[in-house]
């Protein structure tokens, strides 16, 4: 690094690979046991920072954006999980060597690996605070069933129908001649039609129905308390105490 950094100066500082991608937070500074100077951070990402990954500071620098590391956000992702016990063990401070491919530090006199071990600000308190992890899930709602019934109804329709009546037409004889009548009984017979409605019944098809779902999208607001901490100071010292 450009110059030798206080640990307290790094917890909390962004973290920003080479291409500018911000990686999260410094959770803690890992000091190598040798130089007692910082050699690793852990990282806080996923969601809210709840995870830390091992970053290590060779090669990095700092300015008003943060912490720039030498090794990019893929790597970090990719990063052997270690849990940030507070002091790493040989196997571990192996395995990030050989991940972000940095050359292994030679054994102390005492046969260990030179290894950080994390670095803790003794003045400062972390406040807390706990937040909604809002989601969705998928439940069921209701059940639809589409069926058809038969019912019965009374139609009337009118319909024009024809019939036959007899009329009797009569002309007078004119012009006769004398001649002979014959007198006596006759008779002349017709036949007369008439229509009447008739009902007949088909089945035909009217109508088509079919059940389909389609996913409508609203908002709904949801609730819930949560705690957070806050720091308030105290001292009898009125003089030297700010507002």
């Amino acid at each position: 690094m450009a110059r030798t950094l206080q640990p307290q100066e790094l917890i909390d500082s962004a973290v920003v690979d080479p291409d500018g991608n911000k990686l999260g937070k410094v959770g803690n500074v890992y000091l190598a046991d040798a130089t007692h100077q910082p050699e690793w951070i852990t990282v806080r990402t996923g969601l809210f920072g709840t995870k830390e990954s091992f970053v290590p500071l060779s090669g990095a620098h700092t300015d008003s954006d943060g912490v720039h590391v030498q090794v990019d956000k893929d790597s970090v992702s990719d990063a052997p999980r270690i849990d940030a016990d507070g002091h790493l063990s040989p196997e571990e401070s192996s395995q990030l060597y050989r991940h972000y491919g940095l050359p292994v530090p030679r054994t102390s006199p005492d046969g260990r690996l030179d290894r950080g071990k994390a670095a803790r600000d003794d003045r400062a308190m972390t406040r807390s605070e706990e937040r909604l992890n809002v989601g969705t899930e998928q439940v069921e709602t209701g059940h639809v069933r589409l069926r058809k019934y038969v019912v019965t109804e009374e139609q009337q329709v009118t319909v024009p129908v024809r019939h036959e009546e007899v009329r009797v037409e009569r002309e007078p004889v004119t012009g006769g001649r004398g001649g002979q009548a014959e007198i006596g009984e006759a008779e002349q017979d017709m036949v007369l039609h008439a229509e009447k409605p008739v009902v007949r019944k088909e089945t035909v098809p009217v109508e088509r129905a079919r059940l389909r779902k389609e996913t409508v999208s609203d908002e709904r607001t949801v609730s819930g308390k949560v705690r957070k901490e806050q720091f308030e100071v105290t001292g009898d010292d009125r003089e030297h105490r700010r507002p």
